[in-house]
C-alpha cells in the first residue's frame, strides 16, 4: 500500500514539473520573439554618401530626407537599429563605410550615387547575406536592388521653362561629372530648349565634380558673363557654386534678370538673396529628382519582405518619380501651362525626351538645331 501511494506521489510531481517546464519554456520563447519587452525587432537601415555629403542642399540630402521620413514613420531612431548614414569625404571613403554599415548590422544599406557602383558590388560579393541598394546606377547581383530615374524627362521640363522664361534667347547647363546620368539632364534640357525655340543658344560647361562650388562658380560667371539668363545645374554641391554667382549678381544689380534652375531636390531656399533689406529670389524652378520617394519606397518594400534583389527600378513623370518644382511662383502662367502639355506629352508617350548623346543629335537634328 505504502509502495502504491508512493508511486503515486511520484508521478504526480514528475506532470507538475513537466507542467510548470512548459510554462517556463513558453515564456522564454515569448521573450525572445518580442525582444523581451513586447515590441518585435524593427527594422533597420541606412545609407553611404558620395563626397557631395549629405547636406549638399541636392542629391545625397534628397535621399537622407527619405530615410528620415522612412525613420519617422515606422518609429525608428538614428543610430544602430533604426536609421543612419556614413558621409564620404572621397572615394577611398566607399568600401570602408559599407563594411562598416554592414557590421552594425543594417538591413538594407543604400549607396547613394553611380560612384558607389564598384564599393557596392564589391562588398555585395562578399557578403551575398546583406541587403543593399544602389542610386542611379545598375548593379547585377542578387542583393542589390538598383534605383534609377528618368532624369531626361524632369529637364526636358526644365528646359521648356528655360526656353519660355528668357529673355537674352541665351541659357546654360553647368554638369558636374560627365556620366550617363548627367549626360541625361544635358540631352533632356536641350530637347526642351529645342522643342519651344531651336534658335535658342544653350551653352555647356562640365566642370568635372560634385564638390567644388568655386567651379561651379566660375562656369556661371562665364555663362553669365557671355549673356545667358538662366542657368540649369546638375552638379550636386557644386551647383551651390552657381547659386552664389546668381547671387552675388543680383546684389550689385537688383534689377538683373538671372536665374538659376535647380536640381535633384527643391532648391527655392538656395536662390534667397537680401539686398538692402529687400528680398529676393534666383531660382527660377527645380528639376526635382525624388531620390527620397526612390529611397524610401525600396525600403518599404524590403521591410515588407520583398526586397527587389537583383531587379532596376526606374522612376519618371509618370511614377512621381521627378516633377519640376513650381516654388516661388516665378513661371508665368504661360510656361505653366506649356510645361503642363508637355509634361502629358511625355506621360502619354507622345514626346520621348532623349537620354543619351546619340539621341539627343538625333532630336536636335530633327528639330534643326546642330548639336
Amino acid at each position: 500500500m505504502k509502495l502504491k501511494k508512493f508511486s503515486m506521489l511520484l508521478a504526480a510531481l514528475l506532470v507538475l514539473s513537466m507542467t510548470l517546464s512548459a510554462c517556463g519554456s513558453s515564456k522564454e520563447e515569448g521573450g525572445k520573439d518580442n525582444g523581451g519587452s513586447g515590441s518585435e525587432d524593427k527594422f533597420s537601415v541606412a545609407m553611404v554618401t558620395d563626397v557631395g555629403g549629405v547636406d549638399d542642399k541636392s542629391f545625397n540630402q534628397s535621399a537622407w530626407e527619405g530615410l528620415q521620413k522612412f525613420g519617422k514613420d515606422n518609429g525608428l531612431k538614428k543610430g544602430n537599429g533604426g536609421y543612419d548614414y556614413l558621409q564620404s569625404k572621397s572615394d577611398a571613403d566607399y568600401v570602408p563605410n559599407l563594411n562598416t554599415l554592414a557590421r552594425r548590422n543594417f538591413d538594407l544599406i543604400f549607396g547613394i550615387g553611380f560612384m558607389l557602383a564598384k564599393p557596392i558590388e564589391e562588398i555585395a560579393k562578399q557578403r551575398p547575406d546583406n541587403h543593399f541598394a544602389i542610386v542611379d546606377m545598375v548593379v547585377d547581383q542578387p542583393n542589390v536592388a538598383s534605383i534609377m530615374f528618368k532624369e531626361q524627362e524632369v529637364s526636358f521640363l526644365a528646359g521648356v521653362a528655360a526656353a519660355m522664361e528668357t529673355k537674352t534667347k541665351v541659357v546654360g547647363f553647368v554638369g558636374g561629372m560627365e556620366s550617363d546620368v548627367i549626360k541625361r539632364f544635358e540631352a533632356g534640357f536641350r530637347a526642351g530648349v529645342a522643342s519651344v525655340d531651336p534658335k535658342i543658344k544653350v551653352l555647356i560647361n562640365y566642370t568635372g565634380a560634385f564638390d567644388k562650388p568655386d567651379l561651379g562658380k566660375s562656369a556661371a560667371n562665364q555663362m553669365y558673363s557671355n549673356g545667358a539668363d538662366i542657368v540649369f545645374h546638375a552638379a550636386g554641391a557644386t551647383g551651390n557654386g552657381v547659386f552664389s554667382e546668381a547671387k552675388e549678381r543680383k546684389q550689385q544689380d537688383p534689377n538683373a534678370n538671372i536665374w538659376v534652375i535647380g536640381v535633384d531636390s527643391d532648391q527655392y531656399d538656395e536662390g534667397t538673396v537680401k539686398v538692402d533689406g529687400k528680398e529676393y529670389n534666383v531660382t527660377l524652378t527645380s528639376a526635382m529628382k525624388r531620390v527620397d520617394v526612390g529611397v524610401y519606397d525600396v525600403a518599404e518594400k524590403a521591410k515588407n519582405g520583398q526586397f527587389p534583389g537583383g531587379q532596376t527600378i526606374t522612376y519618371g513623370l509618370k511614377d512621381n518619380g521627378v516633377e519640376l518644382a513650381k516654388t516661388g511662383n516665378h513661371l508665368s502662367a504661360e510656361t505653366l501651362k506649356a510645361v503642363e502639355d508637355y509634361k502629358n506629352k511625355i506621360i502619354n508617350g507622345e514626346i520621348t525626351p532623349p537620354g543619351t548623346q546619340e539621341e539627343m543629335e538625333k532630336f536636335l537634328s530633327d528639330l534643326g538645331v546642330k548639336p
